[in-house]
């Protein structure tokens, strides 16, 4: 007699919710860039709308947006004004294409095309230990991007929404008062640089990036107030990087790449550094822990798109004294991130 495939009468035979949940979390996402696309929370700035108003608005079809809104609405970004009509709550406000946490780049970015069909390959990332990027789109990120300038600008905005909290926390966290000079290296468009510049007077600072990346700093810097204070280099940190700094920042530079990428990068800071100076990188520090921490999702996102990766305390370590540092201390912040902080090994 053979053995029974039915369950006992006593196990559940219906999928567990928050497995459901986390299933579909892809339906909700693209929902989200969906309202973002179409600039909803814009659209619902002058008051309530109803769906058909909004598809005139947005040239999409009533009953399609409808459902779309109605699943947002139950997520609480959205919520019913009456009369078929929907409004903002403050979560979809910020979603908003003027506010200034950029939320609405990060959900375009996340959640676009190109994050999605790279991200929905992550089966072959742990197959190949490849980037899902490069083999959705037939090229590394970072080159991807310099082709595509519009992606490109979303990607940098999408940046100071997903790090927004980061510059005051890192510039509150750690002691900048004796450095005279601080290289950004792979600052972007300049956001933690210029919020150190304004916590110390006294510091000058430079951006050093890709010549399109520098260029948006510079215009950035000016808006401030700070261009006067700031240099503006362009380069490429695997070539070379400036010399002349009392300390080299790079922030959220060497989860990007492979180990041997990160150790390049590291030696030709540990060159410009010429044995003198501090090595601070800003990055998240995955716990040693089984608990939750945003290090853990952001470590599969760099598995994914770039080939890079997070690293624990000791993987820091590790790194640091291959590249000919010593790590001195990890300074943890009001954020997610920490400030890996090291010197050169004489």
């Amino acid at each position: 007699m053979s053995a029974s495939l039915d369950p006992p009468a006593s196990a559940s035979t219906s999928a567990d919710p928050v497995i459901i949940q986390m299933a579909s979390g892809h339906v909700v996402s693209n929902a989200l860039y969906v309202a973002c696309e179409l600039r909803i929370p814009d659209h619902l700035v002058a008051g309530p709308r109803t769906a058909a108003d909004l598809a005139v608005a947005t040239g999409t079809d009533p009953q399609a947006l409808g459902r779309v809104l109605r699943l947002l609405t139950g997520l609480g970004l959205f919520a019913d004004a009456g009369e078929g009509r929907f409004t903002t709550t403050p979560l979809g406000g910020s979603l908003r294409s003027d506010d200034p946490g950029c939320a609405r780049a990060m959900v375009r970015m996340l959640a676009g095309p190109t994050m999605n069909r790279a991200i929905g390959e992550l089966l072959h990332s742990v197959r190949t230990g490849g980037t899902g990027f490069e083999h959705a789109m037939g090229q590394a990120a970072f080159p991807y991007f310099a082709e595509h300038p519009e992606e490109a600008a979303t990607f940098n905005d999408a940046m100071i929404g997903f790090h927004g909290a980061e510059p005051a926390a890192v510039a509150s966290a750690y002691d900048f008062s004796g450095i005279g000079t601080l290289v950004d290296v792979g600052g972007g468009t300049g956001n933690l640089l210029m919020t150190v510049l304004e916590a110390n007077p006294a510091m000058r600072g430079m951006v050093y990036d890709q010549r399109y990346v520098a260029a948006q700093a510079r215009v950035a810097m000016e808006k401030r107030g700070l261009a006067s204070r700031c240099e503006f280099v362009e380069g490429n940190f695997f070539e070379s990087i400036p010399p002349g700094g009392d300390a080299y920042l790079m922030s959220h530079i060497i989860h990007d790449w492979t180990e041997p990428q990160a150790l390049t990068i590291l030696a030709n800071c540990r060159r410009a550094m010429d044995g003198k100076g501090r090595l601070l990188l800003v990055e998240m520090v995955v716990p040693t822990g089984a608990e939750m921490h945003p290090s853990k999702l952001l470590d599969v996102v760099m598995l994914t798109v770039a080939g890079g990766r997070e690293r624990t305390a000791q993987e820091y370590r590790e790194l640091y004294g291959q590249a000919g540092f010593e790590l001195t201390r990890v300074v943890p912040t009001g954020s997610a991130v920490s400030i890996v902080e090291g010197s050169p090994v004489a």
